[in-house]
């Protein structure tokens, strides 16, 4: 006979799941590693892949790869449908059932229209790879449009750039985007004038950043005026279609429109038929398990995990990160015979945003910064958190250069046609070409 070792099965590859299993692969443990990408992602930059600042090498690494000095760690490239808790299974979509001891699940959150997902085709996310090569190729494609468009109505909505959203994202996106328009394609064109694009944030609530204090707000909505971005404040976005987006009730005419309003978490609660908050994530346990499963624990964005004060832990890469150190520890106390920790305690290092070049805010309640030191904080933070030599130096010498030239080497339009309004454009522009 041989000693049973325990098999763990996370679910997601992301800054959760991978923090989880790096840790747990020193115990005496077996680990099957399922995520439907063969890549972890560097989710907080992806942002800069969409407005042509890095490529997707610089800000993903296989999963193989990351885990290949463990030899207990299995990974499985698949889709989760389901779990059946009374067979101590995951089912995959393609019928394979991976049975477990324990499971992590750890699979993030996914875009939220507000029960308006028809929106989606005209205004997409941002949370993959996928989503950024293909919000790049909008932007790009809008100007390579404008520039053989005769009509002058049609012309100003292919160079108005809508980002709906006021949150770091929105902000991030609408810095950037401002400066690629502005500055790096100013001279490309020669019907066209890129420092005429109109980029427009447009923000429901009363102010840009909302989950930073008072002043960071209005420092970061002045900074992107600053950028020539026009703020929309108090404006609730309620159509969004091929000819633009409607806020206050008026259309404003734009043909490239960036959704960064809200996220929903993973199917994970249905998968587990647990309770779930209105964003669908799963109602947990102080320790991270779901009630009447101590076998079971949920960590990262999928997690609706309360805090003392009564806030939710924020769905960041940090909390993900210490969610997936914790389990591994309850684990590893529950091996070793000993008492687990029973709550999971959050540590909350501080918020950043970044506005462009030189403009950013660090809020750490008792420490705050704006403008040029916290833009550098913000890229030393960053850089820190990649994975590999390589890639904080690809990273960091492409800030540089950025920085002093204000030129982005990333502008590939790729990928192919993406919904038929885009198909419509590419026969009228043929058309014209022709």
């Amino acid at each position: 006979m041989t000693e049973h070792v325990p098999h763990i099965v996370v679910v997601g590859a992301g800054f959760g799941g991978l923090e989880f299993t790096r840790a747990a692969a020193r115990l005496p443990v077996r680990i099957t590693l399922i995520d439907q990408r063969n890549h972890h992602l560097f989710q907080p930059l992806l942002y800069q892949v969409a407005t042509t600042s890095l490529a997707t090498s610089e800000i993903a690494w296989p999963v193989r790869h990351l885990v290949k000095q463990f030899p207990n760690v299995q990974t499985l490239l698949g889709t989760v449908a389901g779990v059946d808790k009374p067979a101590r299974q995951v089912e995959l979509a393609d019928g394979t059932r991976v049975g477990y001891d324990t499971l992590v699940i750890a699979t993030g959150a996914r875009h939220a229209y507000f029960g308006r997902d028809e929106w989606e085709p005209f205004a997409p996310g941002l949370k993959t790879i996928e989503d950024a090569i293909s919000i790049r190729r909008r932007i790009l494609l809008a100007f390579e449009r404008a520039e053989l468009e005769t009509d002058p109505a049609k012309r100003e909505a292919l160079m108005t750039l809508s980002i709906i959203g006021g949150g770091p994202t929105g902000v991030e996106l609408a810095g950037t985007i401002a400066e690629l328009a502005h500055v790096t394609l100013r001279g490309e064109f020669r019907s066209i004038d890129t420092r005429k694009a109109r980029v427009v944030l447009i923000e429901a609530g009363p102010r840009v950043l909302g989950g930073f204090a008072e002043d960071m707000s209005s420092y970061a909505k002045k900074a992107l005026e600053k950028l020539r971005v026009e703020v929309k404040l108090g404006a609730p976005v309620t159509d969004c279609n091929a000819d633009g987006v409607v806020v206050g009730g008026e259309l404003m005419p734009s043909r490239t429109i960036i959704w960064a309003a809200g996220v929903a978490a993973s199917p994970a609660a249905e998968w587990l038929n647990a309770d779930a908050d209105r964003a669908g994530r799963v109602k947990v346990e102080p320790d991270l398990t779901i009630p009447g499963y101590p076998g079971i624990f949920v960590i990262g964005d999928t997690a609706a995990v309360a805090r003392p004060d009564g806030k939710l832990v924020p769905g960041i890469a940090p909390a993900a990160k210490q969610a997936g150190q914790f389990v591994a520890s309850v684990i590893k106390a529950r091996l070793a015979g000993k008492t687990p920790p029973a709550t999971f305690a959050y540590r909350h290092e501080g918020d950043l945003a970044t506005i462009g070049k030189r403009a950013a805010v660090f809020d750490r309640g008792w420490m705050r910064f704006t403008g040029w030191l916290a833009w550098w904080l913000w890229g030393v933070a960053h850089i820190f958190f990649l994975i590999g030599l390589r890639n904080r130096l690809a990273v960091a010498l492409s800030w540089l250069w950025i920085y002093f030239t204000g030129q982005r080497s990333a502008r590939l339009i790729t990928q192919g046609e993406e919904d038929g309004a885009v198909s419509a454009d590419k026969k009228s522009l043929r058309d014209k070409a022709a």
